[in-house]
């Protein structure tokens, strides 16, 4: 650094810089910085010719503190300017990013530049999913607190995201595992429970008999066995706090006509939900005549036709036969396995008060998720058979006129009414009364939300022997986790170790209280973020009402196909959740999705025991790989790229070998966002994009080289025949503008955008020396190149732009010369290309074979007179056509095409 210094000292042209004050004044000078002698022109003023791997290391670690964009920062939000919300999933803090995140984030950063440079007031916000199993795991083997875990790998992983010159806005920040953050989690939940959309009830959980502790789905195995004690798993009741997301399901369904950019994730979204033709309905049990505590949501195709329910209808596997009840010694001993059994338990509609027997089924499963039905025998044949052969006695309620019209019968105040009328009136009636009628279907279920662990969202719930269960007060929020030290994986929640935390103070009466000890699914934190990121520091409620009205919704969301069900579907459900409660303008919160595929490499499996090696210890030099040590043929196959498969390339190391450009325009350039990239660093799409740079450098020397020749440019000088390449410069830069333009806005297709980019690069590869020298078609196709290549690889577009700002002698005035490539507008067609041309290209074709084009004027390209005689007057026709009988011709009226039929 220090040689660099003392010859940037002695250097002429920086002495003047030092005098002079600013580098508008600094003379280019003939002599190009020789070969051997590498720098860029941005430290010492003088335009390094080629671009080798010592020239792309100064340039990027010149740039890359230089080019950190906040975009739009929160005290600077125009309301009145148009916006663009660009939003990538945002990560768990494992650590360490991996290539899958590379590639979410440059696409990321890339459309974030791009809408900026259309003028559009731009967030691209980056924060953390902070919560989950892995900060506890690592507690238990480690020793670890999940805070500290969580918080070094945030820190490591912010540093890797600057290394890699991906340009958040930073101060928009969130950690859904801060305080700060899950208050307002807490706060959503609450109001969740006032709206009656959060209930406790019992459920399955995984079940360690040695460690007596509950098991995430990810902490049992392929043997049903528990990773830590190796004990096999059961299945136990414990209660559990559920999200009654089937409460808007029809509302999610239909709104999703209404998402025409959810390109295939539309349809993954409506087969999650199901077809919406039914409710539940709750029913409250008595046994021997006493009304007992417990309370059954059974669910009916036909709510129209309630009045003639006949029974209720339980699987053998219900929880009411294994959980916790108080019935469930009543349900085993009149249970008869492989038989519908009628027990002494009945059923009380909360709606109709009619009271029905309930009935153990001898299926072991009804339709897709459903465990509770209500048999109505008027509108099922299978239902009539149960009740007539049990000896419960029914009503017909369905009554078929002779116009074929179907009318509701024996049914109360819906008598009479059609079946839809009687379905909307029940419906809406269980609704207000807040015992079900919500349009659903039988495969979605209500979200679980539980979660027997300590990192996690505490959830704001009050136990009271008196009161029962409390809300905590929004004035209390949040409920802070308290501090644990010591995780060992068995037994309890380590939050029922905290006893002063879990033992508190009724809100209402005072007396003593326990908290609820589990914590929440941590979809929950992620089913809101994109939220608070418009208003993320607000002290006093989620957000405010007008920022998020302003930036909602996310104009284009972009992450991985496997969140492309349960994530989005929660993401929807709290969205039209707040806008039912008049917090947000918009129901949905994504209006486009860009869904990426994955990065994927070899993988190399022993075939006896499937254990994945590492690279080093597979034989690649024969025709297929074989393991060193024994020389056995192994699997192969691609496979997403995981440590423990070995499979799994360092962004850093990639960083370090090829920079940041590089790897920014390889993961655009190698495929479409939509599909994998199969990973080979020795394929074309690496070297050809290191290529591309080195031949877009070498443009920029070359008008450099002849712009300080000692030759004024001047176009004047140009013959005809340059003035023509000149044109078909100008042409192909307007082309290439208007698809480049369209691939970033429709499609964003980025890797045909970069081949088209690469197309022009070719054609000014092509421009003789005079051209370069006195076109400004020339100059401002490169100078809308550096501009257009910026968003993708703003490194190198950057040093090109301040080599081509400071040049003399240049031709065209509306480029803003005085600032950085990232800061230009993003160019825009010429109007004189828009116009229609004169003349048009009319092909010609005889007895259907094309045989050449000849140009008409426009006016009367669509009159098959005018076309007929000016195609036979033409050299074409007069070669083609003089002497030859024409039987018939067709001008086409969509397209400039005339068809000549021939006698042959």
């Amino acid at each position: 650094m220090q040689l660099v210094c003392q010859r940037v000292g002695t250097c002429s042209s920086c002495l003047k810089r030092q005098l002079k004050g600013f580098l508008g004044l600094i003379k280019w000078q003939r002599r190009l910085v020789p070969a051997c002698d590498r720098t860029i022109y941005s430290e010492t003023g003088k335009w390094e010719k080629s671009y080798g791997l010592e020239t792309r290391k100064r340039v990027e670690n010149w740039w890359l503190p230089r080019i950190k964009d906040q975009f739009c920062k929160i005290s600077e939000t125009d309301k009145s300017r148009p916006k663009f919300y660009v939003l990538s999933m945002f990560p768990y803090p494992s650590g360490k990013l991996h290539m899958g995140h590379v590639r979410v984030y440059t696409i990321s950063d890339a459309v974030a530049r791009f809408q900026k440079m259309r003028g559009m007031q731009v967030i691209n916000p980056m924060g953390w999913d902070a919560f989950g199993l892995p900060a506890e795991n690592a507690a238990v083997e480690h020793g670890l607190h999940p805070a500290n875990w969580t918080q070094s790998n945030i820190q490591h992983m912010r540093e890797q995201f600057e290394a890699l010159g991906l340009s958040f806005t930073w101060e928009r920040e969130i950690t859904t595992c801060l305080p700060e953050y899950y208050k307002w989690t807490q706060y959503l939940f609450l109001k969740l429970f006032e709206a009656g959309i959060v209930y406790q009830k019992e459920a399955l959980v995984n079940w360690d008999p040695v460690d007596q502790t509950v098991l995430a789905n990810e902490q049992v195995d392929d043997n049903g066995c528990s990773w830590r004690s190796g004990a096999k798993v059961e299945q136990k009741y414990l209660k559990q706090w559920f999200i009654k997301t089937t409460a808007y399901a029809k509302a999610m369904f239909d709104a999703l006509s209404n998402l025409p950019e959810w390109y295939g994730i539309k349809e993954m979204q409506a087969n999650w939900i199901g077809d919406c033709v039914g409710c539940s309905l709750d029913f409250l049990l008595k046994v021997n005549g006493k009304v007992t505590e417990e309370k059954l949501a059974a669910y009916t195709y036909t709510p129209e036709a309630i009045y003639g329910a006949s029974h209720l209808y339980i699987l053998p596997t219900h929880r009411l036969l294994h959980g916790n009840s108080s019935l469930k010694e009543v349900f085993q001993r009149e249970f008869i396995p492989a038989k519908d059994s009628l027990t002494s338990v009945t059923a009380v509609n909360l709606l109709t008060n009619q009271e029905i027997p309930v009935v153990i089924s001898a299926k072991t499963n009804f339709e897709n998720f459903l465990d509770t039905k209500i048999g109505i025998p008027s509108t099922s044949a299978e239902d009539a058979v149960v009740a007539k052969n049990l000896g419960i006695s029914f009503t017909e309620v369905i009554e078929t006129l002779p116009n074929g019209l179907e009318k509701v019968i024996n049914s109360g105040e819906i008598t009479g009414m059609t079946r839809q009328e009687a379905l909307e009136a029940i419906t809406q009636q269980a609704k207000n009364k807040g015992i079900g009628g919500d349009l659903t279907s039988d495969k979605l279920r209500d979200w679980l939300i539980s979660r027997q662990r300590y990192w996690g969202t505490p959830i704001p719930i009050i136990h009271c022997q008196t009161c029962g269960t409390v809300p905590v007060p929004y004035e209390d929020l949040p409920v802070v986790l308290p501090s644990v030290t010591i995780f060992t994986g068995k037994g309890a929640s380590p939050l029922e170790t905290a006893s002063e935390w879990v033992n508190c103070s009724c809100p209402r009466c005072k007396a003593a209280a326990r908290r609820e000890i589990d914590t929440m699914d941590t979809f929950v934190d992620s089913a809101w973020y994109y939220l608070r990121y418009t208003d993320p520091h607000n002290m006093d409620r989620p957000f405010n009402n007008d920022l998020a009205d302003y930036w909602m919704p996310v104009d284009l969301y972009i992450g991985g196909k496997e969140h492309a069900v349960m994530h989005l579907f929660y993401a929807r459900f709290f969205s039209h959740f707040c806008h039912n409660l008049k917090m947000t303008k918009h129901k949905e919160p994504f209006h486009k999705l860009l869904v990426q595929g994955l990065i994927k490499n070899q993988t190399f499996r022993l075939t006896t025991t499937g254990q994945c090696l590492k690279r080093e210890e597979v034989d690649l030099t024969g025709t297929e790989p074989v393991y060193l040590k024994t020389g056995e043929k192994l699997q192969v196959a691609w496979e997403k790229m995981s440590k423990s498969k070995h499979n799994g390339i360092d962004p850093e190391e990639l960083v370090k070998e090829y920079g940041i450009d590089t790897l920014r325009l390889y993961i655009l350039f190698a495929a479409p966002p939509e599909q994998d990239i199969l990973w080979d660093a020795k394929t074309d799409a690496m070297p050809g994009v290191q290529r591309w740079q080195t031949r877009l450098w070498t443009l920029v020397t070359k008008l450099i080289e002849a712009r300080t020749s000692g030759t004024m440019p001047n176009p004047g000088l140009l013959n005809k025949k340059e003035k023509a390449e000149a044109r078909k410069i100008w042409d192909q830069k307007n082309l290439v503008i208007s698809e480049v333009t369209e691939y970033f806005t429709k499609d964003h297709l980025f890797n045909a955008a970069i081949s088209r980019l690469m197309s022009l690069t070719n054609i000014l590869h092509q421009a003789s020396r005079p051209l370069i020298l006195h076109s400004a078609e020339f100059e401002d196709a490169l100078a809308t190149l550096c501009v257009m290549v910026a968003p993708m690889a703003p490194h190198i577009a950057s040093e090109m732009w301040k080599g081509l700002s400071h040049m003399q002698n240049k031709l065209c005035t509306h480029h803003h010369w005085d600032v950085d490539v990232l800061h230009q507008s993003w160019p825009k067609v010429d109007p004189e290309y828009l116009q229609p041309s004169d003349v048009v290209e009319m092909s010609v074709l005889i007895n259907n074979k094309a045989c050449g084009k000849v140009f008409v004027p426009q006016q009367a390209a669509r009159n098959f007179e005018e076309v007929h005689e000016l195609v036979l007057q033409s050299e074409l026709g007069v070669k083609h056509l003089q002497g030859r009988t024409i039987k018939k011709a067709f001008l086409s009226p969509r397209t400039a095409l005339i068809n000549f039929l021939v006698q042959e």
